[in-house]
């Protein structure tokens, strides 16, 4: 009887350990692995931008519509997977009437979902792309045909990017991969971040380019700074050919010379702990813009309330030959994501 049930115990230890070599197996091969360079779109009759000139922009990580102020989410200290559908479909209504209601000439998103099992397969992108009706821009960062975790309700099958919507035809769109990579087998349930650039020609013979990021949140520092430097790269030489650049979205790091307990409530969780981008991490003349009076991030370690720790991790590198004119973060309260979106207004300059 007990060498019977000893032989049981193996069989089945035997068949879970199998499935999960063969799913491990499979998460592997099915690895999402983009070119470095991907072109979205192109045009051969773009719109052109102008010099001195206001534009306004917002940048918002809308959470796929499941992060609402009810929430708490199990990698940030929480213990929930998703919210109700119901309130994911009030969430994005509410989310795409924002945006409607405080149109900018372009829009920077991040966490924008579809076919994923935590939004519900929501076509989020066709709805905000319907709603808005811009020349809308898509960049895949997190294409996972399962997530197990947490074991009692995985997160299951997930598809998400980041999103660039425009009043203004761009000459092209294009995902750029990041650089770095996770440990295996973490690497293959996790993002694979990327930036969505948009280049638009100007009346002065050089180019506007848009940069859309989320940086990384949970991984180690160095591939953080790995990011960071590349991101560097790329606007210094945009810059040096006398072009105009913004970068914006979640950078998942403080601004330069933020306090990081600016708001109170310092505490940090296990998983989410950013860092803070040195003062001199980009030369003289560039401008890290963000609103010190108002936080756009919470932690989700709990849902929504003053005892709950908020912080700067949403806002802007622009190039010197572009002015800020305004900027502010909307209290939105984080009803409907857990981040509020900023709004930045700007005009380019007429020489470099």
């Amino acid at each position: 009887m007990i060498k019977n049930s000893f032989r049981l115990a193996a069989i089945v230890l035997g068949f879970a350990l199998l499935f999960f070599g063969l799913f491990l197996v499979y998460s592997t091969i099915t690895f999402y692995n983009p070119d470095k360079e991907i072109v979205l779109q192109s045009s051969a009759n773009p719109d052109t931008v102008k010099v001195n000139t206001t534009y306004s922009l917002i940048t918002w990580n809308i959470g796929y519509a499941g992060l609402g102020n009810n929430m708490d989410f199990f990698y940030d200290g929480g213990k929930q997977t998703r919210d109700t559908k119901a309130r994911t479909l009030a969430n994005l209504d509410s989310i795409n009437n924002f945006l409607t209601q405080n149109r900018t000439d372009f829009i920077m998103l991040q966490e924008v979902d579809f076919d994923s099992r935590r939004s519900y397969y929501i076509n989020q992108v066709q709805g905000i792309s319907q709603t808005i009706n811009y020349y809308t821009f898509y960049a895949t960062n997190y294409q996972v045909p399962f997530v197990p975790v947490p074991l009692n309700n995985p997160m299951g099958k997930v598809n998400s990017g980041i999103m660039t919507l425009s009043r203004y035809t761009p000459q092209n769109a294009k995902r750029i991969q990041l650089p770095g990579l996770s440990p295996w087998p973490y690497r293959i349930f996790t993002l694979r971040r990327c930036l969505l650039i948009t280049r638009f020609p100007m009346n002065n013979g050089h180019e506007f380019v848009l940069i859309n990021t989320h940086n990384s949140a949970f991984e180690n520092d160095s591939l953080k700074m790995e990011e960071m430097n590349f991101i560097r790269q790329i606007a210094l030489q945009e810059y040096d050919k006398g072009n105009h650049v913004i970068v914006g979205g979640d950078w998942n790091q403080l601004p330069p010379d933020f306090a990081p307990d600016r708001f109170g409530n310092a505490y940090e969780t296990k998983a989410f702990k950013p860092l803070s981008i040195e003062s001199g991490f980009m030369p003289s003349g560039w401008q890290w813009a963000f609103d010190p009076s108002m936080p756009t991030n919470r932690y989700l370690d709990r849902p929504y309330n003053k005892s709950c720790r908020t912080i700067i991790i949403d806002f802007f590198l622009l190039s010197p030959n572009i002015q800020v004119v305004d900027l502010s973060t909307i209290n939105l309260n984080f009803k409907y994501s857990d981040h509020n979106p900023v709004k930045l207004t700007f005009s380019l300059g007429s020489t470099q």
